[in-house]
Formats: structure tokens, sequence, C-alpha cells
């Protein structure tokens, strides 16, 4: 299975750390991601605040590569990225000014021919059946609380994926690995990852909100499927302890244990590089 791969900033930045679990565990899968050449930003998180022409030329840019490039679809493991994609790509597709003008505007043709997919739809199409059968290492000490945040599944009109208020298809796959998927209430709050410098005693609080309702509905991990949310629930741990966290809890990309699952190293996924450790009984 070849598909088209935009890692975006933060995975060529910050999170580095998820573009390794991301590579280690597709390669384990025989999915050959086929990086755009010369991609750029795609705009997030300012753009839209600044200006809409930019916000949807950003990513036209990176879509009209990926067309060059005759990919027939584009996986971005952010979800603020796979999300201006893909409002950047329904935009054009169906407006024909649009598309002229973007078009000019990035000097390459784009026509919104793309299918814009995130981490999860990644591994729905290579099949959760697939997947279980390639599994080495069963997951069974394994409790996640699967966790969405905002972007995966919003704004629903556009994103057309999964329910946005109650989405289940992390769990789905979890429990095919031999996972024990938690029932909570916060799979879909914000986690506060886009105040972290600008409200640090806000976002503490949230954090608090959504790792303490893990916890207690018997959750011993938080499973991730983007890197804001990684790092922020990660991060801000130690300030949520203030407000009375009772437990550590580590904070897993999705690809971290599809990838234990399926034989692949701890220290290859890079699952070591946290600020909460992971326990050696889940490496």
């Amino acid at each position: 299975m070849d598909i088209g791969y935009y890692p975006g900033c933060a995975l060529h930045g910050s999170s580095d750390d998820y573009e390794a679990s991301v590579r280690v565990c597709m390669k384990a899968l025989g999915v050959e991601l086929n990086e755009l050449e010369d991609w750029i930003c795609c705009g997030a998180t300012a753009a839209h605040c600044i200006n809409k022409k930019l916000s949807t030329a950003l990513p036209a840019r990176n879509l009209g590569i990926a067309e060059k490039q005759n990919l027939k679809s584009l996986f971005a493991p952010c979800p603020m990225c796979s999300m201006e994609l893909t409002k950047a790509n329904e935009a054009i597709k169906a407006d024909a000014e649009l598309r002229k003008e973007m078009s000019e505007i990035v000097e390459t043709p784009v026509t919104g021919s793309v299918d814009v997919v995130n981490l999860i739809q990644v591994f729905q199409a290579v099949g959760y059946d697939a997947i279980a059968e390639r599994v080495t290492r069963k997951l069974e000490n394994f409790k996640p609380a699967c966790y969405y945040g905002c972007l995966l599944t919003r704004p629903p009109k556009i994103l057309k994926f999964d329910d946005p208020e109650d989405p289940t298809s992390m769990e789905e796959l979890l429990q095919k690995l031999g996972a024990e998927p938690v029932d909570w209430n916060c799979k879909t709050v914000c986690c506060g990852g886009g105040l972290t410098l600008s409200d640090e005693a806000g976002v503490a609080a949230m954090v608090y909100r959504v790792l303490q309702n893990a916890i207690d509905s018997g959750a011993n991990c938080v499973v991730v499927a983007c890197p804001m949310c990684q790092i922020n629930l990660d991060m801000r741990q130690a300030d949520a302890k203030k407000l009375g966290l009772t437990q550590d809890v580590p904070i897993f990309y999705l690809s971290d244990l599809v990838g234990l699952a399926v034989g692949c190293q701890a220290k290859d996924l890079d699952v070591e590089r946290r600020f909460v450790a992971i326990p050696k009984d889940m490496k």
C-alpha cells in the first residue's frame, strides 16, 4: 500500500517522536509513505485568523504538489493539518473560480482530487482485521482512554469522520489488538493545547479534567492521534497534579500501540522520550 505523506511542521519539529512512531508502525504494516516534495506549512493555526485567502493557499500548495506527484490520497498525521488540508480541498473542489485562483497563486493546478486522510483512516484502509492478523503481542495490560480531542471529528460537515460527539474508531481497533478501552466522558473535550503558552493556569485545569476523568473511568493510559494533544497532556501533568491529579498517566500515540502489537520495539517507536515515564510492562 502506497500513500502520500504530509508530515507538517510538528512532526519535523517538536513532535518528531510522533513521526518516528508513524514511520516505524507503517513500515511494519507494509505501508509505503511517499513524502510530498518541497511541502510547506499548512497555515495552522494562525493563517485563518489573519488572511482567508492565505489560509486556503497554503494547504492548496501542498494539495497541488500531491496532484503533481499523482497521489490519490494524502496522509496527514496531525489532525490540525488534515483538517486544514481537507477544508481547502473541499472548497476548491466545489468552486471553479476558487480552483482557478488557487492554481494561479500556488503556480500548479489544484483540482481537489486528492483524498486527505488522518492516522485512523490509514489503519482503516489497511483493515482492522488485517492488522489483527499481524499481532505478535496482545495488548492485554492496556486499558486506554481513547482521546480524539477537538479536531479529529470536527467540523463534522467537512471531515465526515466518525461520530463527532461519541467516536469509536480507535476503540474498535484497539479491542481487536487485545486492549480494553474504557468508557469515559472526555474523549472529545478540548485539552487546551492551543492556549498552552497564553493561559497556563487555564490549560492545567483542562488537562486535569481530561486526565482525572480517564483515571476515574479505569484507564491506565491515554491514547491520542494528535501531536498537540499528546505533548499537552504529557507535559502539563505536573501542573495538573497541583490541582489534584491522583496519578501519572502515560500518553501514547495510537501508532505506538499498534506498533507494539505488531512487533515493533518501544525504542524504535521513540516512546521513551515522554515527560511521563512509560511503565516497563507497557513497552
